[in-house]
């Protein structure tokens, strides 16, 4: 167990503890046991949450400023559901290493990585709030928790019309790429210029193909207009009241296709298929990532995603059968439970179930 949670083999010490809190059937008290090591935070959470940061999904990359922002919400029990909506950011302490966090580079995760720096002790790695970091463009009501690191930015708002935000936000928060949120049943209002309606002449590939995904992302990707990466810059830029030129590109494709003025969005999820995602937010449409974040964040699917990417990362497997699939039920419940959203429960309730596996 404790290898699984944190990474590395137990002392002596805790090794006995462990085995007396599961002798006293108290597997959790074991796991939080396993989660006191610093190597919980600086190598198992490092490794689990870095593929979310980047398209390649690849574990290899530095420690950024998303990775270390799920860390220390775990660490510190800040309610997950916020991970997507929050003004907050863990940056390390002020003059610990150099550079101190800047808007325009990850140097200052770099050298908190290279200094081995202990990411379990809160003196060290410190949070904040995004909206008051020196150089930042975005408010306390702008700011949209990873979503808006400089880590997110360079990865998903980087190019392209900032779709990719929607498609990795739901491939990572959802547990769905598009191909599983496909349905053609929803009004296409909200499917852009840029898209083709006959791709290659045939409308029929548009009709059972590209309208299924467009015609319920474009009406959420909407949120993310006023966001763009700046590459010569280094950093994120956030022009509030004015939407990026990227959200308009290629409109002579079909002229009659939304238009994006403003960063408005609407779930057309709620209904058809991808209401079983079980959406519980306090409205199906807002402005902004920061609504669109806490939308994504009280959904039932939202709960369950996350109790399966700790069941992988812990298990080193997913649901084989009902049993694995009934207890991720019931973890998510755990981890809903009076709106705690506690991770660390998670892993404890995964690292129980999966104990007696080889």
């Amino acid at each position: 167990m404790h290898d699984r949670i944190a990474g590395v083999p137990p002392s002596a010490a805790v090794l006995s503890q462990m085995a007396a809190h599961i002798g006293n059937s108290r597997p959790d008290l074991a796991a939080e046991l396993a989660m006191q090591n610093p190597a919980f935070y600086n190598v198992s959470l490092k490794n689990f949450v870095t593929p979310w940061t980047n398209e390649a999904s690849t574990v290899f990359a530095p420690l950024n400023d998303y990775t270390a922002t799920v860390i220390g919400m775990v660490r510190d029990d800040v309610p997950f559901n916020l991970v997507l909506s929050e003004d907050i950011i863990y940056t390390g302490a002020n003059n610990l290493v150099t550079p101190n966090y800047e808007q325009t580079s990850n140097a200052h995760y770099e050298a908190l990585e290279e200094a081995g720096a202990d990411l379990s002790n809160p003196a060290v790695l410190v949070r904040r709030m995004q909206s008051t970091l020196p150089g930042s463009q975005i408010s306390a009501n702008e700011a949209a928790g990873v979503v808006t690191t400089r880590a997110a930015a360079e990865a998903f708002f980087s190019g392209g019309t900032n779709r990719a935000m929607w498609r990795f936000t739901a491939i990572n928060y959802l547990c769905r790429d598009m191909e599983q949120l496909h349905d053609v049943t929803r009004p296409g209002d909200w499917i852009r210029q840029d898209v083709s309606r006959s791709p290659g002449g045939d409308s029929e590939i548009f009709l059972n193909n590209c309208y299924g995904c467009h015609a319920g992302m474009d009406s959420l990707a909407g949120a993310y207009a006023y966001f763009e990466w700046d590459a010569t810059a280094g950093r994120m830029i956030h022009t509030p009241g004015v939407v990026q030129a990227k959200n308009l590109i290629n409109g002579n494709v079909f002229p009659y296709g939304h238009i994006t003025t403003d960063n408005g969005w609407v779930n057309l999820w709620r209904e058809g298929s991808n209401s079983l995602l079980g959406w519980r937010g306090a409205s199906d449409r807002g402005f902004g990532a920061k609504s669109l974040g806490a939308e994504i964040g009280a959904s039932r699917a939202f709960s369950v995603c996350q109790v399966e990417k700790v069941f992988k990362h812990v298990c080193f497997h997913g649901p084989k059968n009902q049993t694995d699939r009934d207890a991720i039920e019931a973890i998510a419940d755990t981890f809903e439970e009076n709106g705690e959203y506690n991770l660390k429960d998670v892993f404890a309730g995964v690292a129980a179930h999966c104990m007696n596996e080889e």
